[in-house]
């Protein structure tokens, strides 16, 4: 995008482009400032609405010669927060706007919630912006990226916005590079710096990072030239467009479903829906509450969000699903005593691999996650599991119970509650020990088990 806009009507849109990072000094602010340098030397209007210099020399180098928009000083808890002065920028008019942390989450008071729904309004009024975001700012990423770095994003941009974008460019370094920066104390101070290269910044969390912004953004390449079609897929290639449902029971685990639903679908470049199927009667004060902040995410992530109340709940999903013409289904899976592995035919995972022919039915393991889910919510507590013992038992089954059941009232190495869980003896399944994901063909449509790396890859890789 040249940020020249040349001569326009007062009413058309500004155009927005985005520089892509994936860590603290990866270059998106020089680089947003040195392209507002070049404008501006090619005659162009240019402001700095918003530049975190973060007190590095560089960077406060690039801001000479630029004209900056003084800050607004917003009272926020006992002082004064400063924040992007949109009413001057919007007073002021330029063409191109320098509009840094697209991410950033206001001050309490100020206009808007967020920072890029100040842009939003800079966009409508016809200023171009020039912007910068990092990869952990993707709401369908927050979960992955507070798996690899242990530490949960304080702020998030949907990423239906980003893609939304006219142009967004990934300011590339490799680790190495970056780490030596920090070394160097080019980023943070030298008291930080040691600290952070044995910690946020370690080679393996900055490949992990990396690799996941490319992923990304090779993922939103591949899904732009299908945006405008909203019911079908690309003309004349004869494919439907994909279109993932994601069922949601009401639980905490919902958003990481959310998430790993709105990568698969990115990848796809297909179309979201998310479904609350329960059998009627209305939730709990804190369901209601769960079930709001789930949707919100869903349409963050540009899906559209659905509710469902029926008896049975696995005909009221498939029903759903095929009325929308839906090619993969996610569902997660909940913890289960041992009494209902043992009836693998009620659950509703079971029943929709069995009758979901034509559905690719994808089962996500639900993991504890650094976004502040408890792991009880997530993993079944085997002390509370009931011990199955002699005493206890009918004298007819003690032989059986000896020949199935381990120390503990456990099966022996969980063969055979892994075996029903993950559809059951008559899909003709196999498990290997050690393995974290499960293929299995069910009449024409494939079921994946997704559980640990495997999981936390799937939709990315």
């Amino acid at each position: 995008m040249s940020a020249d806009a040349g001569p326009r009507g007062s009413t058309a849109r500004g155009r927005l482009r985005i520089y892509l990072g994936y860590a603290p000094g990866a270059g998106t602010t020089c680089a947003l400032l040195s392209e507002g340098r070049r404008s501006a030397e090619d005659d162009t209007d240019v402001v700095v609405a918003s530049a975190g210099t973060h007190g590095r020399p560089y960077t406060e180098n690039l801001l000479a010669g630029l004209e900056v928009i003084p800050a607004a000083k917003v009272p926020s808890q006992g002082a004064l927060a400063e924040e992007m002065d949109l009413g001057a920028v919007l007073a002021r008019g330029p063409a191109v706007a320098l509009v840094d942390d697209f991410a950033h989450r206001n001050a309490p008071g100020s206009r808007h919630r967020a920072r890029w729904q100040d842009v939003e309004d800079l966009l409508t009024a016809g200023i171009d912006v020039i912007s910068a975001v990092s990869v952990g700012d993707l709401d369908s990423l927050a979960d992955v990226v507070a798996k690899i770095t242990g530490t949960a994003p304080r702020q998030t941009v949907p990423d239906s916005v980003v893609r939304a974008a006219g142009e967004v460019e990934l300011v590339d370094v490799a680790p190495e590079a970056l780490r030596d920066r920090l070394a160097r104390g080019h980023i943070y101070p030298a008291d930080q710096a040691e600290a952070a290269l044995g910690g946020w910044f370690q080679t393996g969390n900055l490949s992990a990072l990396r690799e996941l912004a490319l992923l990304w953004l090779a993922a939103a390449l591949a899904g732009g030239p299908r945006r405008h079609l909203r019911g079908g897929g690309d003309p004349g290639s004869g494919q439907a467009r994909e279109r993932v449902v994601v069922a949601l029971s009401g639980g905490p685990e919902g958003e990481m479903l959310i998430r790993r639903a709105a990568r698969i679908a990115a990848r796809s470049g297909g179309d979201l829906l998310a479904v609350h199927a329960a059998r009627p009667g209305r939730p709990a004060g804190s369901g209601r509450a769960v079930l709001a902040a789930q949707r919100r995410l869903a349409e963050s992530a540009g899906g559209t969000y659905h509710q469902l109340a029926d008896q049975d709940i696995p005909a009221a999903l498939l029903a759903f699903a095929h009325a929308h013409n839906a090619t993969q289904l996610v569902l997660g899976a909940t913890p289960r005593t041992w009494r209902a592995a043992l009836r693998p035919a009620a659950s509703i995972r079971s029943r929709v691999i069995r009758y979901g022919g034509g559905l690719d039915v994808h089962i996500v393991t639900c993991t504890p996650i650094a976004n502040s889910v408890p792991a009880t919510a997530c993993e079944p507590d085997l002390r509370k599991r009931p011990v199955m013992t002699q005493q206890n038992a009918p004298w007819p089954g003690r032989m059986r119970q000896a020949a199935r059941w381990g120390p503990g009232g456990r099966p022996r190495g969980h063969r055979e509650e892994l075996l029903l869980t993950r559809g059951g003896p008559s899909m003709g399944n196999t498990h290997f020990p050690g393995t974290d994901m499960l293929r299995a063909g069910t009449g024409g449509a494939q079921t994946t088990w997704h559980g640990g790396a495997a999981g936390q890859a799937e939709g990315m890789s």
